[in-house]
């Protein structure tokens, strides 16, 4: 293992971060507020930074070992560090809340420990949104799109933190495609940014729910979140976006090169249409009883499939108090996700495909036993290994959700509370139901859920595998 590159890297990573920080010290000096909470984080990440950076002169052995180990290290130093401005603001409790609040920002999880949002300091809130925002791209797609002088590739760290069960890139060379993705990012997060403007929204609010529908987190500066503002049009743009942001941007890069035609065959995405109107149509049909008008059932309805299925946690409405057919639905959204390439997280629908067809393969080699069948995807046959590693992230997830649910058990909380919390940290979607619903929040576990916790929104962020990767023995041979 080559620890000194590793850390170098982290440093160069660490760098950003702090540089990030710069600008919610802006808006804190802009709304009149102390810097002080962001000037102190800076100065310690820079004295950590500076070390491997400048003194650290490692060889560019650079494998898949190091490239997973990178991207583990990274996520966990991000959230260390970034939980600093909480820590320093006394605001938000003891370090282990600030940590929490932190990974559930850079996750793009979106599960708070705060029980009273509104008055805190404008410049915290806009870095609670804002690691939504460097999280939902991807802090090492960034990282690969600005290390290329370091000669050192980047296919190993695209490898380890991509979603999805097929990695493939835009262009040949992994930093140009990077560029592409963060510049699709950036276009869509100013167009929402404009058109929540549009809608009545302060620029302050507009620029903070943007940044959490891009990074598909849902944190907002409301106590009720989107609900709070009362304002039908904001809902319907937000939910637009949710979707937008939950479609694989590969899709985007094949429409803006002229081949919208090959873009709209993708199976992911006609199977992702079809299941977000058909939960849509089945949740507002079953609101039929809860609000007055048809509209509004629709509206709640496809606010909150778009949230919960994009991953981003947004609430219109406490579905905490909606009948039991549409919660249930939810929470098996909750599983499944967005599209793969998206800033979405859950299971994701390309391995929810790949699954149902390999199952489907499998009932008709016992229909016809001699009969040569090959699972497709976009018309592609799947190679073996691809339905054998898709076949093992569904059990190695379903194995952690239960192993995490009889840890957090320990709190004593109800069966709903406990699950769902679980379910939607590794899924990375925030809410779930119960003490944990639309108004509820995480501030009542222990330390050590909340630790296991943060440590899902980490393994349903990076998709399990580069986390995993690093308790095997041999990662950590000489060979």
């Amino acid at each position: 293992m080559n620890f000194k590159l590793v850390l170098r890297i982290a440093g160069f990573t660490l760098l950003i971060e702090a540089g990030a920080m710069l600008v919610p010290m802006g808006v804190s000096l802009l709304y009149g507020e102390s810097p002080i909470p962001f000037l102190c984080s800076i100065l310690i990440i820079l004295a950590a930074a500076c070390v491997p950076v400048f003194l650290f002169k490692p060889k560019k052995d650079f494998f898949a070992r190091e490239g997973f180990f990178t991207v583990g290290l990274i996520w966990v130093l991000f959230g260390v560090f970034g939980a600093l401005p909480f820590w320093f603001s006394r605001q938000f409790g003891p370090y282990i809340d600030c940590f929490f609040e932190t990974i559930s920002g850079f996750t793009t999880t979106g599960a708070t420990i705060l029980t009273a949002i509104e008055g805190l300091p404008m410049g915290l809130l806009f870095w609670r949104s804002f690691t939504h925002w460097l999280g939902g791209m991807g802090v090492l797609i960034l990282t690969t799109a600005l290390l290329p002088f370091l000669g050192i590739s980047s296919n190993f760290l695209i490898r380890a933190e991509s979603p999805g069960p097929v990695k493939s890139k835009l262009v040949p060379r992994a930093s140009q495609s990077s560029k592409i993705l963060y510049s699709i990012y950036l276009a869509l997060t100013v167009l929402e940014t404009l058109c929540l403007r549009a809608a009545g929204f302060s620029w302050y609010d507009a620029v903070t729910h943007a940044m959490s529908t891009a990074g598909t987190g849902g944190f907002s500066d409301m106590n009720s979140s989107v609900g709070s503002f009362g304002n039908p049009a904001a809902e319907i743009i937000i939910t637009v976006f949710m979707l937008l942001f939950s479609v694989n941007f590969a899709v985007y890069f094949l429409i803006l090169t002229g081949k919208a035609k090959q873009a709209l065959k993708s199976d992911e995405l006609r199977f992702f249409v079809i299941m977000v109107a058909a939960s849509t149509a089945a949740i507002a049909w079953n609101l039929r009883d809860v609000y007055q008008t048809v509209g509004d059932c629709v509206r709640y309805a496809a606010f909150q499939v778009a949230s919960i299925v994009s991953t981003t946690g947004f609430a219109s409405a406490n579905y905490d108090l909606w009948p039991e057919f549409s919660k249930m639905l939810l929470v098996v959204l909750t599983f499944i996700g967005a599209c793969a390439g998206s800033t979405g997280g859950g299971i994701k629908c390309s391995r929810i495909l790949i699954l149902v067809r390999s199952a489907a393969r499998e009932v008709r080699s016992i229909i016809h036993p001699r009969a040569v069948s090959v699972v497709r995807l976009d018309g592609a046959p799947l190679s073996e290994a691809t339905l054998h590693t898709t076949q093992c992230y569904f059990i190695i997830n379903l194995s952690l959700v239960f192993g995490a649910a009889i840890l957090v058990g320990l709190d004593n909380f109800s069966f709903g509370t406990t699950l769902t919390a679980v379910i939607t940290c590794i899924s990375n979607v925030g809410p779930g139901l119960e003490l944990v619903g639309p108004a509820g929040n995480f501030a009542a576990f222990s330390v050590l859920s909340k630790l296991v916790l943060a440590f899902l929104m980490v393994l349903g962020r990076l998709e399990m595998y580069p986390i995993l990767v690093l308790f095997s023995r041999s990662a950590w041979k000489r060979s």
